[in-house]
């Protein structure tokens, strides 16, 4: 059950993290309200806070997430921009979610 907890919070860090700085791209090139600037300055917040909330060292809490936010702005592309990945886009979103297993389930001495 900690592997699941570890990919819930893992998923909403990300998620957390791209609205953060999807917002301000918006406001940057899209021409949209800078009072976007507010909510992504919260999203940057609770990205940051999040990723506190893993038992282990900083260092392999960050590494690892980097294979979750790798998957997540897959989807992004999917989901938000309205682009397929193409099945590269999947693979390489697959051997990053690899990674990260390898890195936060291994078997630690």
């Amino acid at each position: 059950m900690p592997e699941l907890k570890t990919m819930l919070i893992f998923l909403l860090t990300a998620l957390a993290e791209i609205v953060g700085c999807y917002l301000p791209y918006l406001w940057l090139r899209e021409g949209k309200s800078a009072w976007l600037l507010l909510p992504a300055a919260f999203s940057l917040a609770l990205f940051s806070w999040l990723l506190t909330l893993h038992p282990t060292a900083a260092g392999r809490v960050y590494a690892a997430y980097g294979g979750v936010y790798i998957f997540v702005a897959i989807l992004w592309l999917w989901v938000v921009d309205g682009i397929k990945p193409t099945s590269w886009d999947f693979l390489g979103a697959a051997i990053a979610l690899l990674g990260m297993s390898i890195i936060m389930f291994a078997p630690r001495t």
